[in-house]
């Protein structure tokens, strides 16, 4: 996964990626959910002090910049529950 940076709105919605030296607007409405984590897949136990079971997945329609004639483009932004920073998940990193 690729980290980015996130603005995010008094909330804690995300309302900017800065990917490299690009900055891509949030411009319909994210939607956020939970997965669990697979820790299993690379350990036999679950790490000590590690109680995190879940991750904050956020699935947000962005366009390059504020042209709003820049097509929108679908990312899922994967919060690292224990540093609070950001990656772009999956196929999306490398298309964009």
């Amino acid at each position: 996964m690729e980290h980015v940076y996130i603005r995010t709105t008094a909330q804690g919605i995300p309302a900017t990626v800065v990917r490299g030296s690009r900055e891509w607007q949030i411009a319909v409405e994210p939607v956020r959910w939970f997965e669990r984590v697979s820790w299993w897949e690379a350990s036999t136990r679950m790490p000590r002090g590690q109680g995190r079971v879940d991750v904050e997945v956020w699935q947000v329609q962005v366009r390059l910049g504020g042209n709003v004639r820049s097509a929108l483009v679908t990312w899922q932004l994967v919060r690292d529950g224990s540093g609070g920073g950001w990656s772009l998940r999956g196929e999306e990193a490398a298309v964009a």
